[in-house]
């Protein structure tokens, strides 16, 4: 009997594929190293969403999940960026000049 009988089940992990689990891998836990990270920097210190944007970044190439909170994250901060930069802010008004 040869090893191969007793390992069917098994998934020969050498060359490319081996290397393609890994890097996965490793960029799933760097996305969620930062999600976490960012989260603490919300309450703490330091770039909170640029953290979590730059985890979802990274966890879109693996999930549709990162995708769709990515594209969430992304429609909501130009509607920020819309409010607080527009130009006819009702708040100013011609006749105080």
């Amino acid at each position: 009997m040869q090893d191969d009988d007793f390992n069917l089940g098994a998934q020969n992990l050498t060359g490319p594929r081996a290397m393609q689990r890994t890097k996965r891998l490793l960029k799933i836990v760097l996305g969620f190293t930062l999600l976490l990270i960012g989260t603490a920097m919300l309450v703490l210190p330091g770039p909170g969403w640029l953290t979590i944007g730059l985890g979802l970044v990274i966890l879109a190439a693996e999930f549709i999940w990162a995708r769709r909170l990515l594209k969430r994250l992304n429609e909501q901060a130009i509607k920020l960026g819309i409010s607080v930069f527009d130009k006819n802010d009702p708040r100013e008004s011609s006749d105080s000049h």
